[in-house]
């Protein structure tokens, strides 16, 4: 069982387990910290709601533990961000509550460093009055780790050579770039060719390395490289940039002559296919254009690793690297999901009863991604933020089901960009009843006028009574009330004078239709 930390404070729960825990591990006594006492769990059907992702735990039943159900892959569920928290919310009846649970899926070194390629050909001119001197630098791909922190930091060795070595740069944006540098003259003819491995090791404990080859052609060749006038370009698109947009041009420069300086541009291996199919540069012009759509939502940044190769034999090629950042715009609507619903509503909930469960998200950032909520049209029924993108749909005013007995009410979200996007989500909420109004008569007396001797059966009126309550509550019976009847005269004895009597003695009134 692991012990997961956890802190409960304004109706939030915070729990880490571990990636790749496995299924039926225990992260967190969920139910006694909410402060449910033991048994309550499933009678209050303590659960999780985890609006529009899998959630990969859930609530054991009897003992009310949030267990890993599924394969929890940090990589998979956050990518490269950090924390990879997991935001649930928990509910519980009688009466319905809502508490957010914050999960934390920690890192753990199970990915090791992968280059784009197991080999990498290089062809190097050998050192003569027109190659490669010594201390010329040859850009390497890096790896790549998908862990994060300490597990994702890369270090990189090369196996020994009197003839390379390995020079390791550290970009400000904490990215680190191997530069192979040539220490000894090469010469072709005594040997043509070298083997090297290139070892990226991360630093996990246990440290996990990955490899490539470098297979390294000593050639003749033209003695100046293709050069940029800087090594990284920044450059900012809109998410929202035109597919065919030129929004860069490079040029590099060749102190060479005729086809020596002939420079062609291209993305250099280390970009991966996803990326060259969103963008596209011009071989002859060095102008780079969108080519697909951008969405910040998805990716915020791309490095885009540029060769300029001339056209001599061997070719050399000098190397920039373009970083693209993806501007934000309103392009996303806000949503609005009913995570839970209590209805009907009894007409007479006191003010405050929480009658929906509403989550509200918008997937832009900054402003773009502020939502202001409200109900419309108000009526006896007010939002109440519970935490970030949560609000409960609550009863304001007193209801009176006999005065309305139904409502039809709307969420509505806007968000801050300009100009706002806007969403609705239409809520239906139907009053039931209480036994809340006595029946009355349409009048308090009524006068009757009956001949004596009438034969028993006689009909002499019919009385009808309202009650506006519904079902039950609105169905009336009629009995008569015991008041009395007596002659002119006389008082009552057991002989023959006269005295009072019962009315139910002489007329009776039919319980369902109030004949009388």
């Amino acid at each position: 069982v692991l012990q997961a930390a956890w802190a409960l404070c304004g109706g939030q729960v915070r729990y880490s387990v571990p990636e790749e825990a496995k299924a039926g591990t225990v992260v967190g006594r969920l139910a006694q910290d909410v402060g449910l006492e033991a048994g309550e769990a499933e009678a209050r059907r303590l659960r999780l709601v985890a609006p529009g992702r899998r959630a990969s735990v859930e609530v054991s039943g009897a003992s009310g533990a949030l267990v890993v159900s599924s394969r929890l892959d940090r990589e998979e569920l956050c990518g490269k961000s950090a924390p990879c928290a997991l935001r649930l919310e928990v509910l519980v009846e009688r009466p319905l509550r809502v508490f957010h649970v914050e999960l934390e899926v920690t890192d753990i070194n199970d990915n090791a460093p992968v280059f784009p390629a197991p080999r990498k050909n290089l062809s190097i001119a050998e050192s003569s009055l027109v190659g490669s001197p010594p201390g010329s630098r040859f850009p390497l791909e890096g790896a790549s780790d998908a862990d994060i922190g300490a597990n994702a930091h890369l270090s990189y060795t090369l196996s020994p050579s009197e003839y390379f070595g390995l020079e390791v740069k550290s970009q400000g944006d904490s990215k680190i770039y191997s530069v192979l540098v040539l220490r000894k003259s090469l010469d072709r003819e005594t040997i043509p060719v070298h083997w090297l491995l290139l070892t990226a090791s991360d630093g996990g404990q246990p440290s996990l390395t990955g490899t490539m080859e470098l297979v390294i052609s000593v050639q003749d060749a033209n003695d100046n490289a293709p050069q940029f006038n800087q090594s990284v370009y920044k450059v900012q698109l809109p998410e929202n940039t035109e597919r065919g947009t030129v929004f860069f041009h490079l040029t590099a420069t060749d102190e060479d002559e005729g086809s020596n300086r002939e420079i062609h541009y291209s993305f250099s291996d280390t970009i991966s296919e996803k990326i060259q199919e969103l963008f596209k540069i011009d071989g002859k012009s060095g102008k780079i254009r969108t080519e697909g759509d951008l969405d910040f939502e998805n990716v915020q940044t791309y490095d885009l690793e540029i060769e300029a190769r001339d056209q001599g034999w061997p070719p050399l090629s000098g190397h920039c690297r373009v970083e693209v950042e993806v501007l934000d715009v309103n392009d996303n609507a806000p949503e609005v999901w009913v995570t839970s619903l209590s209805v009907p509503v009894a007409e007479d909930a006191s003010v405050g009863t929480v009658v929906a469960l509403l989550s509200v998200s918008d997937r832009d950032s900054g402003a773009n991604g502020r939502v202001r909520c409200w109900v419309w049209p108000s009526g006896p029924f007010g939002l109440e933020a519970t935490f970030a993108g949560s609000y409960s749909l609550v009863l304001r005013e007193a209801l009176d089901r006999e005065r309305v007995s139904e409502y039809e009410v709307e969420v509505r979200a806007e968000d801050g960009g300009s100009p706002a996007l806007r969403a609705r989500r239409g809520v239906r909420v139907p009053v039931s009843d209480v036994n809340d109004n006595a029946p009355a008569f349409a009048q308090a007396v009524y006068t009757v006028l009956a001949r004596e001797n009438n034969a028993a059966g006689a009909e002499l009126a019919r009385l009808w009574a309202r009650d506006p309550d519904e079902a039950g509550n609105g169905r009336v019976s009629y009995s008569v009330w015991e008041g009395g009847a007596g002659g002119a005269a006389g008082s009552w004895s057991g002989g023959g004078g006269s005295g009072w009597r019962p009315a139910s003695s002489y007329v009776s009134v039919d319980a369902e239709s109030g004949r009388v």
